[in-house]
């Protein structure tokens, strides 16, 4: 216990947070059983009464040097300051009021924050905590029908930002098959591919009559990997859709027995996937030119490599920190304001449910990803700086659409792609001249989540909106081998195609 990180920082654990607050208690209860005041500690320990209050409330976490000194003064070993326990009803109390007022639902609610003091009476210190536990009751339970994997997509979106979604391991596997499929150089052809499949022993075929719940089926018998048709001759997506069948067997998967596992390969493959449309030897250097030019932009690696707008943003995400040093965001938000997929390991902010979980949270109406849709030329990217109170961000952001149908993973209508860099990292970027700028002060819902006053006045009581259905959070998997796929569909799909 050798720093001084505020709990609640992107490097400080829920866990931590907790303990701290456990620790600043157990001095507080010592403190105020020895009939000592926080300059009277202070004097005794020689440290400042106010870093004190800090420790006490579980702000600040404190040198080794201080705690001995503190165990001293009370004459205590250094275990009974370090105990996980409360050190009475009152403080178990006060630690569960504080980390309830220092989570994501509290934030939501736009009602001031209650200390936890001395002064407040234990009947209302008790009253507080159980509308907060029966708070957090109803929202587990307004999200129960997908919580296993909005938990299992949250540990695996933290566990990337971590490791700055970096796999070296995934990087190296498609690195030598590409070289092996004889690869040098620019966008990945759909002939390199078929190659790369055939060293594997399989052949690409495409077929109309894929099964629905299926992205594609290999038929490991027959060696054989069914891909949809081509709707767009020479698209990024097919080829992505090949090495994500390829890359179960390069991982070498088994079936998923679980929601985590199914994401995880999700997550293996995809990653899989793009480090072979651009290749680590190749986009490393690219990059790295470009930002000593100070020219990086996402059109530019997307047009170098021959892939999409957003495959483009995500692969920026796993290069740019490991090689380039720079700490990014990337968002994928609905024209509705929804976010449907999310990256940051610059400290960026992201709205949150109560277990952590963004997918489907509406992001503020400031940010750029929102802020793109309101623009009447979308062709090209839209450059913005937004101060928000974890600092400012500049942010790229292109728009697009899908079609009725949706994509491979289900999207459709208009969506935005953002690429993001703290205030200090905007210097290597092209659009960073920009004069847009916003503020956004989300998650206080006076930011943009409440109307205007004198609308709420004229339209309270008197408007009855009718909301969209998302069927996708209603709807449970269908049990089989594979999570999300009809099994009975696949094999008799696989018996019509497979050879005489």
């Amino acid at each position: 216990m050798d720093g001084g990180d505020v709990p609640g920082s992107n490097e400080t654990s829920a866990r931590g947070e907790t303990d701290l607050i456990t620790l600043g208690r157990r001095i507080r209860h010592l403190r105020t059983a020895h009939g000592l005041t926080l300059d009277a500690l202070g004097e005794k320990v020689g440290s400042a009464p106010s870093l004190l209050s800090l420790v006490e409330n579980g702000r600040r976490e404190p040198r080794l040097g201080l705690l001995r000194s503190i165990a001293e003064a009370f004459g205590v070993p250094m275990s009974e300051l370090l105990s996980a326990e409360p050190p009475s009803r009152r403080a178990a109390l006060e630690i569960a009021l504080d980390r309830a007022q220092r989570g994501p639902l509290f934030t939501t609610l736009g009602v001031p924050a209650v200390k936890p003091s001395q002064k407040l009476p234990m009947p209302v210190l008790e009253q507080l905590v159980g509308l907060h536990e029966e708070l957090a009751r109803r929202e587990q339970l307004a999200i129960a029908t997908p919580e296993e994997a909005r938990r299992a997509n949250t540990d695996l979106r933290l566990e990337r930002e971590a490791r700055d979604n970096h796999y070296p391991q995934f990087e190296a596997v498609a690195e030598q098959l590409v070289k092996a499929a004889g690869y040098t150089g620019g966008a990945l052809t759909h002939r390199t591919v078929a190659r790369m499949a055939e060293q594997m022993g399989f052949t690409l075929l495409h077929v109309d009559d894929l099964p629905r719940s299926a992205r594609s089926v290999t038929d490991l018998r027959n060696g054989r990997i069914y891909l949809p048709p081509a709707s767009t001759p020479g698209g990024h997506g097919l080829r992505s859709l090949a090495l994500q069948a390829l890359a179960h067997r390069v991982l070498e998967h088994d079936r998923p027995r679980s929601y985590g596992e199914f994401l995880r390969q999700r997550v293996e493959i995809t990653y899989f996937a793009a480090a072979c449309l651009a290749p680590q030897f190749v986009a490393v250097p690219f990059l790295e030119a470009r930002k000593r030019d100070r020219d990086l932009a996402v059109e530019d690696f997307r047009d170098a490599f021959g892939i999409t707008h957003e495959a483009a943003a995500m692969r920026l995400t796993n290069l740019a920190t490991h090689h380039l040093g720079i700490p990014l965001h990337f968002l994928r938000v609905g024209a509705d304001g929804a976010l449907f997929r999310g990256y940051a390991n610059d400290g960026l902010p992201f709205p949150q449910d109560v277990t952590g979980a963004i997918e489907g949270q509406l992001i503020c109406r400031r940010w750029a990803a929102r802020e793109a849709f309101e623009r009447r030329d979308r062709a090209t990217e839209f450059y913005q700086y937004t101060d928000t109170p974890a600092g400012t961000f500049w942010c790229s952001t292109q728009t697009g659409s899908m079609s009725p149908s949706g994509g491979p993973d289900g999207g459709s209508g208009a969506f935005s792609i953002t690429v993001g860099v703290p205030y200090a990292h905007a210097k290597w970027f092209r659009g960073r001249a920009t004069q847009v700028r916003r503020v956004s002060t989300c998650p206080d819902p006076a930011c943009c989540q409440r109307p205007a006053p004198e609308l709420t006045e004229r339209w309270s009581g008197e408007a009855w909106p009718s909301g969209r259905m998302h069927q996708q959070i209603l709807a449970a998997l269908p049990r089989g081998a594979f999570p999300g796929v009809d099994d009975a569909e696949v094999y008799a799909f696989l018996d019509k195609h497979a050879p005489a």
